[in-house]
């Protein structure tokens, strides 16, 4: 779906066996209902050595690395590089271990895409990588620092039957070697394979293969030439119904997995596109769209039962065009989406999305989330989507302890006054906008 910026290139009793019998399905319904903590939910894109993890955990607690195995096997893919390092003298026991010392939990994008005729023996090849690469960086290996590992990115030069053999022989190598390395598809979606995602159906009935479905989605309301990006709200862009379909999927085909979308985003320069270039009528959005927008994607997306979303990217070199300038920072320099993201996780990090109070493109949204440590306060996110305007929501007698409504600067959120109504345990008035507000409220009194 995306090029890659060109910085990129860097370096028992019957009765009692029937009793379990009936509460399996409780307990397999109540797991899956249960929702991350948005310290556990939130996360970003990266970069091998151009990511400063000290820099970017401020705005995720999941990294998501975008891993080129032709650095590990440039030649000769039955020759297995002398780790921890990459043939081309990268150390990925620093790189991840770096990440790890910051305190984020570490997702590896196996980058095959590309290889799709450059293996020596796919199926032998890609059995023996999967296999060293995860007995030596998942859990319980020598560098133990990644928790997931992605088969592929968006590998559509691979035909669905080549893709399969490489899919499945990289899988059955990395639960060899280490099944608590738990493994992601690639970028699938419901439909039919395409040039950047595969078709959902490859995967059916290969549950023993992964543990997490996940997808790629960007709220295009114009394709080429203009690529203009719209708010995700937006019910004619297929952003989150796109989502919805595969969620669909996963239900009725492997209701187990987990589903992630880890991939979303705004591109916001401060440059305009070369009038006689390739990307002349490229349409950006602004700084202050990227940071509305991307925060009220992960509230959408922790709404909707996704347990991970991953913004793109970390950093952009502020060129105009396709993914040119989707980072939270500009050549290093945060952005107004930094900010607000910041904002976000350092509010609702120990919070879990528990239910929708509002749910309205007209009216508003406002989605409630419940304190991992019993007795804080519980916190409401309200936004419109659009406009200006006023949410009324009922009070349930508790009283607002403070509100801010999201910022695009470093310091500070401006504070919100929330007026309260007093009959019939009370009503809220709140004043919304495009800028999602924080109410943090007393919990309801038991």
């Amino acid at each position: 779906m995306k090029p890659f910026p060109p910085f990129l290139s860097l370096p028992l009793s019957s009765g009692f066996a029937g009793l379990l019998l009936l509460c399996a399905p409780l307990r397999t319904q109540a797991a899956a209902e249960e929702r991350p903590l948005l310290r556990e939910f939130t996360g970003l894109c990266g970069h091998t050595v151009a990511f400063k993890p000290e820099l970017y955990k401020a705005v995720c607690g999941v990294v998501r690395d975008y891993h080129p195995v032709e650095w590990d096997l440039p030649d000769d893919t039955s020759m297995l590089p002398e780790w921890p390092e990459a043939r081309n003298r990268v150390s990925w026991a620093e790189v991840y271990g770096s990440w790890h010392r910051a305190g984020l939990k570490i997702n590896v994008c196996l980058m095959i895409d590309g290889m799709d005729k450059k293996w020596k023996d796919p199926v032998k090849d890609s059995f023996a990588y999967g296999k060293s690469f995860a007995e030596n960086f998942g859990p319980g290996g020598k560098w133990p620092y990644v928790e997931w590992v992605e088969i592929g990115n968006e590998p559509g030069l691979y035909t669905d039957e080549d893709w399969v053999k490489v899919m499945e022989s990289m899988a059955k190598g990395i639960r060899e070697a280490n099944p608590r390395l738990k493994i992601v598809t690639c970028n699938i979606e419901s439909t039919k394979s395409d040039r950047y995602w595969k078709g959902a159906d490859l995967y059916k009935d290969r549950d023993a293969l992964y543990d997490v479905i996940q997808i790629h989605r960007y709220a295009i309301a114009e394709q080429w030439p203009v690529w203009r990006r719209s708010y995700p709200e937006n019910p004619k862009v297929p952003f989150l119904s796109s989502i919805r379909e595969l969620k669909e999927w996963r239900d009725k085909n492997a209701p187990d997995k987990k589903l992630w979308v880890t991939e979303f985003g705004w591109d916001s320069s401060s440059k305009k596109p070369d009038p006689a270039g390739e990307w002349a009528k490229w349409v950006g959005s602004t700084d202050d769209e990227q940071a509305r927008w991307i925060v009220r994607s992960f509230l959408l997306f922790a709404e909707m039962g996704i347990d991970k979303a991953f913004t793109y990217f970390f950093n952009d070199d502020d060129t105009p065009q396709l993914h040119g300038a989707s980072g939270l920072t500009r050549k290093y320099q945060p952005k107004p989406a930094f900010h607000a993201s910041a904002w976000m996780l350092k509010s609702l990090g120990g919070h879990r999305f528990s239910k929708a109070l509002k749910n309205s493109l007209e009216e508003g949204y406002a989605y409630e989330f419940t304190p991992e440590k019993a007795g804080d306060p519980v916190i409401i996110a309200a936004w419109h989507a659009t406009k200006d305007s006023t949410l009324a929501l009922p009070a349930d007698g508790r009283k607002v302890l403070k509100a801010e409504r999201m910022p695009l600067t470093p310091g500070d959120a401006e504070t919100v006054t929330v007026s309260t109504k007093t009959d019939s345990g009370g009503e809220w008035s709140l004043p919304i906008s495009e800028k999602p507000i924080l109410l943090w409220v007393e919990p309801t009194a038991k």
